[in-house]
This record gives C-alpha cells, sequence and structure tokens, in this order.
C-alpha cells in the first residue's frame, strides 16, 4: 500500500537513503532539508521537496502547512559537535538543541493532527542517548532528551492510534561523522565498527512494517546500554579505551 511519508534530514547520510528507498518502494515522500540541490534531485526521483532549516523556528509551521495528512514521519536530521563541554562554542552548543531536540517536538506539534490512527512516527536517536560518552557530553545529552521525549509521546499518543518508534544505531559512516569530528581520528580509529548507512536505513524501512517500539544497532550494544544502567562506574572503567577513540 502507497505510503505518505515524511523524512527530515533528507539530503544527506541515512536520512538520504531512506527518502530513496521509500520513492523506490512506491511511496509518496515529502523530502526536508538544507541542501537545496539535494532536494532537486530527490525531486526528480518522485519526490516533494520542502527546503528548510531546522534551526528556524518559523519553518515548523511553514513546513507543516505544505503536508497532507501522514501515514508515516522519519525524524532523521542531526548535527553533532564532538568537543570537550568546556570549549565548545554557543552556537555549536544551540545547533545541537536546535536540531536534534526542539526539531522533532515542535513538529510533532504540528503534525500531530495530520496522523490517523494507524500512523507512525520514527526518531532515529543514537546509542549516545544510552551511554555518554566523552566529547560527546551535550550531543548525548540531546539524545538523552529524545529516548526520555520519545518513551513519555509513545504512551500519549497510543490512545489515538498512532505508534512511536525509535532506532538507536552507533557511529555511522555518514558524513554526519565528519562534521562532528573535523579532525578525522574518530572516524579513523573506529575503522571496520563504523556502521554502514545502508545497514540502518534498511532497519528503519523493516521498523515501518514491523513497527517495534525500539529497535538499538549494532544489536549488543543494546546488552551494553542495559549493562552500563546497571552498574555505570563499573562499565565507564571498562570501556574507558573505547570510550577514548574520540
Amino acid at each position: 500500500m502507497t505510503k505518505k511519508i515524511f523524512i527530515t534530514g533528507a539530503t544527506s547520510g541515512v536520512g538520504l537513503l531512506i527518502a530513496k528507498k521509500c520513492i523506490e518502494a512506491g511511496h509518496t515522500v515529502y523530502a526536508t532539508g538544507r541542501n537545496a540541490a539535494t532536494l532537486q534531485t530527490l525531486q526528480t526521483l518522485g519526490a516533494i521537496p520542502i527546503e528548510a532549516d531546522l534551526r528556524d523556528v518559523a519553518s515548523f509551521e511553514r513546513v507543516s502547512a505544505q503536508l497532507p495528512p501522514l501515514d508515516i514521519v522519519v525524524f532523521s536530521a542531526g548535527v553533532a559537535t564532538f568537543k570537550q563541554a568546556n570549549v565548545l562554542h554557543p552556537s555549536e552548543i544551540d545547533a545541537m538543541l536546535d536540531v536534534n531536540v526542539r526539531a522533532p517536538m515542535h513538529f510533532v506539534r504540528h503534525i500531530t493532527a495530520k496522523m490517523q490512527p494507524g500512523s507512525q512516527f520514527i526518531f532515529i536517536g543514537s546509542q549516545a542517548g544510552k551511554v555518554p560518552t566523552p566529547k560527546a557530553s551535550v550531543y548525548a545529552a540531546t539524545k538523552f532528551a529524545i529516548v526520555g521525549y520519545v518513551n513519555g509521546l509513545r504512551m500519549e499518543l497510543a490512545k489515538e492510534g498512532i505508534t512511536v518508534s525509535a532506532i538507536h544505531p552507533g557511529p555511522i559512516d555518514t558524513p554526519f561523522i565528519d562534521h562532528a569530528d573535523t579532525t578525522g581520528n574518530y572516524k579513523q580509529s573506529l575503522g571496520r565498527f563504523l556502521l554502514k548507512p545502508e545497514v540502518v536505513a534498511d532497519e528503519v524501512m523493516t521498523l515501518m512494517c514491523t513497527r517495534k517500539r525500539e529497535v538499538n544497532l549494532p544489536r549488543m550494544m543494546g546488552i551494553s546500554s542495559k549493562l552500563y544502567a546497571i552498574a555505570p562506574a563499573l562499565f565507564e572503567r571498562i570501556a574507558k579505551p573505547l570510550f577514548d577513540k574520540k
């Protein structure tokens, strides 16, 4: 069945792959992002492009007004700057809060009225929202916020028949990580442990069918986050060599 799907962050990385896969599957895709050239490319493939900067509060109402009743919303937009908290510039902190936290919350406020029973919100979170690491304290805080928000929102919207799902991947080999750490050291140190963006995009496509509440990638990270919740101090000592890769 053809679905109407709205995707944020659709001009790069995982969001772009999801948009392409949804178009290939025959769905009607409303794609938003800041890269006008990529939006134009998506339009040639069949998407309806909506250019927007999610750091601009005024954009949420404008974008939402252009959307029809929706079946699925995928919140894929995200930004990060990997630095110690005390040296982050205020603009870097604000960007992470605006895009990672405020944007999906504002969109939910505007879009929920367009969602029918049986529809679905999918949030792309992060394992950083389960286990924080050095040089990612602010980024982790934004993802911890999303974990709490998603779990509360799921209960609020259940009575309306709207499913709320989340996928929490580890580090992914996309431009996101290049922008987050401009030195390239983190990406190089992770090497083969980086997730392929195609794997994450495929999991999101599967999630549209299974409608699970949560997916962790790779699977073992779901176990790691549970161990961290039980014994955080011990976990931090054991995982320190890995954490120091940033």
